[in-house]
């Protein structure tokens, strides 16, 4: 028989198969996987596959509470290698008999025919009897595949044969594929691997909040993301780490900079268990940075090191497992403490597996790896052999962060001997703070082009990147402007789509976004689909053109999506994701997202300073001075701006230090501070060279008529502001510049108004455009007394003023105004909606869970007591208990009650 009433195994062993885990300690409930998300509504199958250390614990416990408040029964197994078909049975029956408060179901599988039928049909009966109940009932199976193959094959039966009230939950840490491979086919399950399970900076971010609230700011939470790259382990062993400091900054920052013994007690603790000979092998391994079976076979000589890969890579939470694929590699952290101990092993050790490491990659077509690994080995000439075959293909996918490595290993005399090697190099320091280099190796290739058009073409594209890194707008303009008028003299996707960028740049600067956002469209129809590195600028180019305009709403729809695939491909720090995040934040800091604005570039500005273009590093520096004015931190907003006008100086780039001069004053006239605004003045005035070109002087000339402006209303002289308001109000309208002309036209509409004229048509105009394009702060972020008219004229609060950075007046103005702080209830008992009780019965618990007597419950509900000891009696019997107590506890257990 397949069930035997009161067996030892139901008893002991089945009761804690089926006992749900306790809940995480500071679990987060990630919205992007939430079972009610859109990729996981309607699918009756969910298969969650991880290795090791992703949280697969962490996602079960967030979707089993997730169903028990959304009215579902959440019945739960853990699965073992002793459940054979017959226990597996049981032990289903007894995880909805546990989850579900039923102890009657499944009778008839003990009492009727069922009972001696052989397991196949027993599972159909369990089936059938689930489809008759009333409840929608979840089943999470976890360790699933521990399963031995007879009950693996009853798994995949109950999979492909869920009733409509039944949805399946199958975890394990591999093996789930085979089960469900077809229903995936139709839709009908859906696969959550490592790469959903991994942390997004903002998931890390409220993590980190939930633990630490204000004392890590947003930069260290997105260092800390940084350095566990979203490894859920990874992060919960810093997070614990840091907790045990007296000072968590202080902690982290040991952490980052992998001083003391702080990772060695991270990631120690994880490998202290293995046996000697596998942590041998993990020193070894981690000499390359992505490790496959053949590869780590090669490097230590040994026949079973692919098996041995495998083992570790299976059941050691340090490595991360690319999904279908033989590739694998060890997390940052702890391979960074394992080539530590690598370091200590002997030099000509060493060098042989460099070498053997590079051989295997490079017969497998991976040169650049190869080329490293040979250069550290001391093969020099075949190292540079390899750059120079696969650096121009790092060029044109971007892998600057590699590329840079390079700039410093490429001696003068290998470059004179390699042209394509110089080449790649000038492209690689045209991107960068390195720009006059660049320039130096482009002059030494086009001495030795003679008649090669198509090369001095290139030549001339990468000194255009170079004055676009200099901010010689009028010269990158000049150079470009032979080329413009004539197809280019190439036929590779990658350079044409480079011209079109450099048309639409042009045209930008030059005051024409929306030809711009034309030339973009313009480019051959097959560069349209090419989610490539040059293709990414293109996006960033029309994103910008939209921002230039105002259309924050518009630019919003193009960068938002741009950056998100920039921080997945490419990485949250690589330069182009960098740059697009300068721009999504000035986008929804006018929006009035303060706080995603400056998440946005938490740890990014000194990204921007080494390798963002001008433009995105002014856009990043003013709106993170934004930022900290908005949350009342003057002092912050001014060290930053003081910091853009030093690397202004430091680049040799006068546009910056001049904004940072027009946002120092702005910031001046604003608390009415007139001689703060008028020292910075002889700043503006002295960044004008001679010889400067028109379109970089028409930037000036705006900078310094809104400088002027902000300085006289710094000192209340409204009518000495209104010839620099109307010239810089010309100069942004002939550039286009939809936010400055927002933003200026209501300083003109306020200087009438305190004038005694009648400034309420500009202003009126000044807001429908604000309205119209979504500035939301472009009007009341611009001076005080322009938030207090417009709030006036609105008859609300003044949106410019204390209450408005957080949304609540502060604590010390409700004390002034006499108002008592509203008391906090303490946390009580709630009960959560579901299925398994009656509405009658959630009140009753609650009270229960209070220590309320039968009489005080009965008067509290208006019932009598005899209802009430009817409601307990049902309760005992759901819950199984024997007291009022064990009621509580166990509708605790099952999710049924929590303290509110």
């Amino acid at each position: 028989m397949l069930f035997q009433p009161g067996a030892s195994d139901t008893a002991t062993e089945l009761v804690l198969k089926t006992t749900p885990p306790r809940a995480p300690r500071h679990m987060l409930t990630r919205s992007r996987l939430q079972l009610a998300d859109p990729q996981f509504s309607g699918c009756p199958v969910i298969a969650l596959q991880s290795p090791a250390g992703f949280g697969k614990t962490s996602m079960l416990a967030q979707w089993r509470r997730e169903a028990l408040g959304s009215g579902a029964a959440v019945a739960w197994l853990l699965a073992d290698e002793g459940d054979e078909p017959q226990r597996f049975v049981r032990a289903l029956v007894q995880a909805v008999r546990a989850g579900c408060a039923r102890p009657a179901f499944g009778r008839q599988l003990v009492d009727g025919a069922a009972a001696s039928a052989n397991p196949l049909d027993a599972l159909t009966a369990f089936l059938a009897e689930v489809a008759a109940t009333s409840l929608d009932l979840v089943l999470m199976v976890d360790d699933a595949e521990h399963l031995p193959p007879a009950s693996a094959g009853l798994l995949g039966y109950l999979l492909h044969n869920t009733p409509q009230n039944l949805r399946v939950v199958a975890a394990g840490r591999s093996g789930l594929q085979p089960l469900a491979e077809d229903l995936m086919a139709y839709g009908d399950c859906v696969t959550v691997g490592p790469e959903l399970l991994r942390f997004s900076y903002d998931e890390t971010r409220k993590l980190v909040a939930v633990r630490f609230g204000t004392a890590i700011d947003a930069d260290s939470s997105a260092r800390l993301h940084e350095l566990t790259e979203g490894w859920p382990l990874g992060l919960q062993l810093a997070l614990a780490a840091m907790e045990q400091g007296r000072d968590p900054g202080a902690a982290l920052a040991g952490l980052v900079e992998g001083s003391g013994d702080l990772r060695e007690r991270v990631i120690g603790m994880l490998l202290a268990r293995l046996a000697p000979e596998d942590k041998d092998f993990l020193v070894t391994a981690s000499i390359t940075d992505t490790l496959h079976p053949e590869l780590c076979s090669a490097l230590t000589g040994h026949a079973d090191s692919a098996a041995r890969l495998a083992r570790l890579a299976r059941e050691t939470p340090v490595f991360v497992v690319a999904e279908d694929s033989a590739w694998c590699r060890i997390h940052t952290l702890a391979r960074d403490l394992l080539r530590r101990r690598l370091a200590d092993r002997d030099p000509d050790q060493l060098r042989q597996m460099h070498l053997r490491a590079a051989r295997w990659l490079a017969d497998h077509g991976m040169l650049q790896e190869a080329a490293r690994h040979a250069l550290a080995g001391g093969e020099h000439a075949q190292a540079y052999d390899w750059a120079e075959q696969c650096l121009m293909e790092a060029v044109r996918q971007g892998q600057l962060q590699a590329l840079e490595q390079w700039r410093t290993l490429l001696p003068e005399e290998e470059l004179e001997r390699r042209p394509r090697l110089r080449l790649a190099a000038a492209w690689v320091q045209a991107l960068g703070e390195h720009h006059r280099d660049s320039e130096r190796q482009v002059e030494h290739i086009l001495a030795g082009a003679g008649d090669n058009t198509a090369l001095r073409y290139e030549c001339t594209l990468i000194a255009c990147a170079a004055a676009f890194y200099a901010d010689e707008i009028d010269r990158f303009v000049e150079l470009f402007d032979p080329w413009a008028s004539q197809p280019p003299p190439t036929s590779e996707p990658w350079l044409l789509q480079a011209h079109a960028n450099r048309l639409a740049a042009s045209a930008l600067y030059r005051g024409d976004p929306a030809l711009a956002r034309r030339q973009q469209q313009r480019a051959p129809q097959s560069l349209a689909q090419d989610s490539s590195y040059v293709r990414r600028w293109g996006e960033f180019i029309v994103g910008h053109s939209y921002l230039w305009e105002g259309q924050v709403r518009l630019a919003q729809d193009t960068v938002r999506p741009a950056l998100q695939r920039a921080d997945a491909d490419l990485g949250r720090r690589h330069p182009l994701s960098a740059m697009f995040a300068a721009l999504l934040a000035a986008i929804v800091f006018d929006t009035g997202e303060v706080e995603e604005a400056r998440a946005l570039l938490a740890n990014r500005l000194d990204v921007l300073e080494r390798t963002g273009t001008p433009d995105s590093l002014l856009l990043a520096y003013r709106t993170a001075a934004r930022c900290a004015a908005a949350e009342g931190l003057e002092h912050r907003a001014l060290d930053l701006l003081e910091a853009l006008h030093a690397i202004g100086a430091a680049r040799k780039a006068p546009r910056l230090c001049a904004a940072a001069a027009v946002e120092q004053i702005r910031l001046h006239a604003a608390q009415g501070r007139c001689e703060s605004a008028r020292s910075l003045l002889p700043r503006l005035e002295s960044v004008t060279p001679s010889g400067a070109g028109p379109l970089w002087r028409q930037w000036i000339a705006l900078f310094q008529s809104v400088g002027n402006a902000y300085a006289a209303i710094a000192c209340r002289d409204w009518r000495g502001a209104q010839a620099p308001l109307a010239a810089a109000a010309e100069t942004a309208s002939a550039m286009r510049l939809g936010r400055h002309g927002v933003e200026l036209m209501a300083l003109r509409a306020l200087a009438r108004q305190q004038l005694g004229e009648d400034g309420v048509p500009l202003l009126d105009e000044a807001l429908n455009l604000a309205s119209t394009y979504g500035l939301q702060r472009a009007v009341t972020d611009t001076h005080p007394l322009l938030a207090d008219w417009v709030a006036r004229r609105a008859g609300g609060a003044n949106p410019g003023g204390p209450a408005s950075a957080s949304g609540a007046p502060s604590t010390s103005a409700s004390a002034s105004a006499g108002v008592a702080a509203p008391r906090v209830p303490a946390a009580s008992p709630r009960a959560l909606p579901s299925m398994v009780l009656t509405p009658k019965e959630r009140e009753i618990l609650e009270l229960l869970a209070r220590n309320l007597s039968n009489k005080e419950i009965a008067l509290a509900l208006g019932v009598g007591e005899e209802t009430v000891k009817w409601h307990l009696k049902n309760l005992f019997g759901k819950l199984d208990a024997a007291s009022r107590k064990h009621v509580v506890r166990r509708a605790q257990l099952l999710g049924l009650l929590e303290n509110a």
